[in-house]
């Protein structure tokens, strides 16, 4: 490219322009637009889920349906109660509540919720410590596909009365929501059959939760409280089946029963 460029006095000279000098300046500001643009893109995802809309529930509070069933408020868990089902308020031996277990029969679910980042989900990861763990422990675990995706299907050596340590059969279950991770363990029948574990699923997907706003540490369990209408019963001899309790190692350590508050419907 040529320009003539003409001064007083002197005569017109050619002036010789590197085209190259422009087509670098060009893309020196591309690059720093594209490079905002970029760096507005992810300020965005920080403040954006990245945790797959759910087209069932369990439910966050801000998008949960009207209610079918009678629920439980322990806080951080709204808790459905199915007609036929004991459910039982687990509480530390500090007197803190710890989970909730739906009952139908000899089969359980027992429900925890947690903390999860703003930006991702948990449970593969909390799935494959889980695994380790419970065959570091003697158990047996196998990834299978479960109606919310990904679980572990698993054996848990667990103390029975008058029995000793038998291998009982277990379905660890996880949901990412916003903000949260939910995790549900099906003993008992519930554990192999899926029929007998139908209605306790159905119980899972009604199950609401309430993150609130606070800072927490990721896998911290949501605060829950006792319910105002429950009622104190007696601690009697654990049916087969019913909830194992860890050996120290799971990262989300499954509650080990204390003093229950049951509230059957």
């Amino acid at each position: 490219m040529i320009f003539k460029r003409k001064r007083r006095g002197e005569q017109d000279e050619p002036v010789a322009v590197d085209p190259d000098s422009f087509e670098d300046d060009l893309d020196e500001q591309d690059r720093a637009y594209e490079d905002a643009l970029l760096l507005a893109e992810l300020e965005e995802q920080e403040k954006t889920p990245r945790v797959a809309p759910r087209p069932q529930g369990p439910w966050d509070v801000t998008d949960a349906p009207p209610d079918e069933l009678p629920r439980l408020d322990l806080g951080g868990m709204r808790v459905p109660v199915p007609p036929g089902t004991e459910v039982r308020v687990d509480v530390s031996d500090e007197g803190e509540v710890i989970a909730a277990t739906l009952v139908q029969g000899t089969a359980a679910m027992q429900v925890n919720a947690f903390a999860a980042p703003r930006t991702e989900g948990i449970w593969s990861e909390v799935l494959e410590e889980i695994a380790s763990s419970l065959t570091a422990g003697g158990g047996t675990a196998e990834t299978a596909e479960g109606p919310h995706g990904p679980e572990l299907r698993a054996t848990v050596p667990t103390e029975v009365p008058g029995a000793g340590v038998v291998m009982a059969p277990a379905r660890f279950v996880g949901v990412d929501g916003p903000r949260w991770f939910l995790r549900a363990l099906l003993t008992g029948p519930a554990a192999v059959d899926p029929e007998v574990a139908a209605p306790l699923e159905a119980a899972l997907r009604d199950v609401v939760v309430v993150r609130g706003s606070d800072p927490m540490a990721v896998r911290d369990p949501l605060p829950l409280r006792l319910p105002a209408e429950a009622t104190a019963a007696p601690v009697g001899s654990l049916p087969e089946g019913d909830v194992p309790e860890g050996d120290g190692d799971d990262p989300l350590q499954l509650a080990e029963r204390g003093p229950e508050i049951t509230e059957i419907r």
